[in-house]
């Protein structure tokens, strides 16, 4: 059967980018989980940089940048990719018409705010939003969406809006789609590759916003939050949950996600140090949570002294310490 007339499969999933690149090379022949999609691009991080905005607020980043995913695999697995963007929208439209008239899926960087299936509570402006077109009925574009259960659709114009929205990471009608897929992973070789590369970006960064310093500096502002404005305090650290639960999934997802890639690649090479360090990633995913329901707590009354900002900043540094343990383990393992 040829990928064209192949049955298009909708797999939910627990993020975006790793999730549009399993359906998609799944799609194609190499069958991929999620986790092992994340794990092999490399893309687990952490970066707090105040000096671009969401909102007003500083973007904190627990994943590489987006199309991360997409590189790290093309150059991880030799997966080929093609990446189109556009300064016209209607060549926008038009190409992408015309990959799928060929019998193409389709992914596609978008914005939350446009999404039009997308209920009203959870629209808010962020671009780095990946999903997968895999056809068109008329003016309708059928989408599979991996945060839902179930295929969506949206309009030509909706379509439109979410692809061209403007603003911070701007997908410029971003679509992509593989040119080659290799029939099978050499894991033995890939895995250490890609596990190292994690561990040495998180424990050895030379700058002081990202990995594991990142996260320091971070506790280091929480704790200068006692003498700002009590509002501005709230809302900053209002924030921190947003970003860790509900944008792109966040630091505890991100490591329940990279923890499942460590335990499958354990169970491939039968590695046993793999399988320990994906018991301690699951730990600090636990970690993670509480620290995002230290800050709900805290900032649930509207008492301002209720707030205990060395002791959330003192959480952050002892997850900090945590995942060192963990990526230390890692490097161990080969």
């Amino acid at each position: 059967m040829s990928v064209a007339s192949k049955k298009f499969i909708h797999k939910h999933a627990g993020h975006c980018e790793s999730g549009v690149m399993s359906t998609m090379l799944s799609h194609h022949g190499l069958a991929m989980s999620e986790p092992m999609a994340f794990g092999l691009s490399s893309a687990l991080s952490f970066a707090y940089l105040p000096f671009v905005k969401l909102a007003g607020m500083p973007l904190i980043a627990y994943r590489s940048i987006p199309k991360a995913i997409i590189k790290g695999l093309q150059k991880n697995i030799g997966v080929k990719m093609k990446i189109e963007t556009f300064s016209n929208q209607q060549k926008g439209q038009e190409r992408l018409d015309v990959l799928l008239e060929e019998g193409k899926i389709v992914g596609a960087q978008t914005s939350v705010f446009w999404l039009p299936y997308l209920p009203e509570e959870m629209r808010f402006h962020f671009n780095g939003h990946n999903l997968l077109v895999y056809g068109k009925e008329a003016s309708t574009y059928k989408i599979s969406d991996p945060v839902f259960e179930h295929v969506v659709e949206a309009s030509e114009q909706e379509f439109l809006k979410a692809r061209f929205a403007r603003g911070v990471m701007a997908p410029k009608g971003a679509i992509y789609y593989p040119t080659f897929v290799p029939e099978n992973i050499d894991y033995a070789s890939v895995v250490p590759k890609a596990v190292k590369a994690v561990a040495k970006r998180m424990l050895k960064t030379p700058v002081p916003i990202a990995g594991l310093k990142g996260m320091r500096y971070l506790a280091k502002n929480i704790r200068n939050l006692e003498s700002k404005d009590r509002r501005y305090a709230r809302l900053f650290l209002g924030h921190i949950v947003r970003m860790q639960e509900e944008i792109g999934t966040g630091g505890a997802g991100f490591r329940y996600i990279y923890a499942s890639f460590l335990q499958e690649s354990g169970k491939i090479l039968d590695n046993e140090t793999l399988l320990e360090a994906s018991e301690m990633m699951t730990a600090v995913g636990d970690s993670w949570r509480e620290f995002a329901l230290l800050i709900a707590k805290s900032i649930r009354s509207k008492k301002s002294e209720t707030v205990d900002f060395d002791a959330i900043a003192k959480k952050l540094e002892s997850i900090a310490d945590e995942e060192a343990l963990v990526y230390q383990k890692m490097l161990t393992a080969f």
